[in-house]
């Protein structure tokens, strides 16, 4: 046989012995695999199934389940006392609103002036995220015996009251730069400072959106006054 041939011949029987081993062990490594995450598998099943039996986990999920709970029955509480909304009330029924509830907003307002107006449009957008404080208005034309108790003067004027009393007010647009286009967020935070609101609590993404917006007014306004 010429030498030449030998040689080829010899190195292709080695060639295919090198790949018929790699092809082998390159098997071996995959059915290695297959069983490493089968037994993964079956550890995860383990393990998952001990966290369902586990009595501190238990614990937890009906604690929070019975807080989960608590805090609906105080909104449904809340609502039917009128939180979660802007509602307009009467003289007659304004005692009675401020001292059902321990946090209570009343803007005193005047139909045609319109910074209460832009005021009326920042409350509306709280009320339903602020569901522990009541946000209500009083006509003030039509509440001449609280508006003298009160000594309001300038419109809008916004009274804060706890458990029923008058402890601190927004009078026209002091604390929010004395213009109109501030921002419901600016005004959520001089509130939150006064201790009147809390951190939010419900509301949906429109009323994140409007709370966002700033309600921008063109013209000239001059200070309202009753």
């Amino acid at each position: 046989m010429d030498p030449e041939s030998f040689r080829s011949r010899m190195s292709n029987l080695a060639f295919g012995n090198v790949m018929e081993a790699a092809a082998r062990n390159y098997q071996k490594e995959l059915v290695a695999n297959d069983k490493a995450q089968a037994s993964q598998s079956n550890a995860d099943e383990v393990d998952l199934d001990d966290l369902l039996d586990d009595p501190e986990l238990e614990k937890l999920h009906s604690e929070r389940i019975a807080a989960l709970k608590k805090e609906a029955e105080k909104r449904e509480l809340l609502k039917r006392r009128g939180h979660g909304e802007y509602r307009e009330i009467t003289e007659a029924d304004f005692l009675a609103e401020v001292t059902s509830s321990e946090k209570s907003i009343c803007h005193f307002y005047h139909r045609e002036f319109y910074r209460c107006k832009i005021m009326d449009k920042h409350l509306k957008a709280l009320a339903p995220v602020h569901v522990d404080t009541k946000f209500i208005k009083l006509d003030a034309e039509n509440a001449p015996f609280f508006v003298k108790k009160l000594a309001i003067k300038t419109l809008p004027c916004v009274v804060l009251f706890k458990d029923g009393i008058g402890y601190d007010r927004l009078v026209g647009f002091e604390g929010l730069g004395s213009k109109d286009d501030f921002t419901t967020r600016a005004l959520e935070n001089l509130l939150k400072k006064k201790g009147i609101v809390g951190e939010r609590k419900g509301g949906n993404e429109e009323d994140a959106e409007e709370e966002r917006r700033s309600i921008r007014v063109s013209g000239n306004v001059g200070s309202d006054s009753d």
